[in-house]
C-alpha cells in the first residue's frame, strides 16, 4: 500500500489525507465549500454552467485558488459526485431483499433529485467516502445473504444502474425531453403511436394498443420501479438458493 503522498489531490482531500501545510495558516477555502457552489451552479444551471471561473465567481475567489483542491474540471466533478451523495441507508435488522429495495429506491431519489449526476455519475467510479459507503452497504448485506466477491460487486453494480435508468426516465418524461420532444408520458405514447406501424414494429404497437406504455403519470412512477426492481431482486434470490443448494445440507446458513 502506497502512502497518502501518492493519492491524487481531490481524492486525499475527500478522505481528510491531505498532506498538513508546513507554513504559513491554513487555506481560507475547503473542498467542501468549492463542491457546494459547484453543485449549487449544477442544480440551477446543469453542468454546462459548472466552470472553474463559474465556480470561484460565486465563491469571490480566484479560480487559480481553486487549483490547490481540484487540480482539474474532472476532479471537480469527481468531488461533486461525492458531496452530492447523501449517507446510505443503514441495513439495521432488515432482510437482504427488503434492504436492497430500500438502497436502490434511496439511490434513484437521490439521483433524480440531481438530474446533472445521471450524465456524470455513471462515468465516475467511486472513490469517496459517501460514494463507497452506497457500496459497502450493498455488499455486507450480500455477504450475509451468502453472496460475496465478484458476484456482490456485479449486483451492487447492477441495481446502482438500474437506479440510474429509473432516475433517467424520471427525470425524462418529468417534462419535456428535448426541444423537439413529447411533453411527458401522454406526450411520448402519443408520438409513438404516430410513428410505429404494426408492419415494421409489430411488438411495440401491439404493447402500445394495449396501453402497456400509458398515459397516466404513473408509467414512470412506483409501480413501474418497484416491477422492475422485483425481477432483479427474485434474480438475486434465485442465485442465492442455488449457492445454498450446492454448498449442501450440512453447510452453515447465513441470516
Amino acid at each position: 500500500m502506497g502512502s497518502d503522498d501518492d493519492l491524487p489531490t481531490v481524492v486525499a482531500r475527500m478522505w481528510g489525507r491531505e498532506p498538513a501545510s508546513r507554513r504559513g495558516p491554513r487555506p481560507g477555502l475547503t473542498l467542501r465549500r468549492i463542491t457546494d457552489a459547484a453543485i449549487a451552479i449544477a442544480d440551477a444551471e446543469g453542468l454546462a454552467g459548472v466552470r472553474m471561473s463559474s465556480v470561484a465567481a460565486r465563491l469571490d475567489v480566484s479560480t487559480m485558488s481553486l487549483y490547490g483542491y481540484v487540480t482539474s474540471k474532472d476532479d471537480l466533478l469527481t468531488a461533486m459526485v461525492d458531496a452530492a451523495a447523501p449517507d446510505p441507508p443503514e441495513p439495521g435488522t432488515l432482510a437482504w431483499r427488503d434492504y436492497l429495495t430500500r438502497w436502490t429506491r434511496a439511490h434513484r431519489d437521490f439521483l433524480a433529485a440531481h438530474p446533472w449526476l445521471l450524465e456524470v455519475s455513471p462515468l465516475t467510479p467511486p472513490v469517496g467516502p459517501r460514494t463507497l459507503r452506497w457500496l459497502d452497504r450493498a455488499l455486507t448485506v450480500l455477504g450475509g445473504a451468502g453472496l460475496g466477491g465478484a458476484e456482490a460487486v456485479n449486483i451492487a453494480s447492477t441495481l446502482s444502474a438500474y437506479a440510474v435508468s429509473a432516475a433517467t426516465l424520471q427525470t425524462a418524461m418529468s417534462g419535456t425531453v428535448d426541444e423537439a420532444g413529447p411533453e411527458g408520458p401522454a406526450g411520448y405514447t402519443a408520438l409513438l403511436a404516430r410513428l410505429v406501424d404494426p408492419g415494421g414494429y409489430p411488438g411495440l404497437a401491439a404493447a402500445i394498443e394495449s396501453g402497456a406504455f400509458g398515459a397516466a403519470p404513473d408509467w414512470v412512477e412506483d409501480a413501474d420501479f418497484t416491477f422492475g426492481l422485483t425481477l432483479l431482486l427474485d434474480g438475486i434470490e434465485a442465485l442465492i438458493a442455488r449457492r445454498r443448494r450446492s454448498a449442501g445440507p450440512g453447510a452453515r446458513r447465513r441470516p
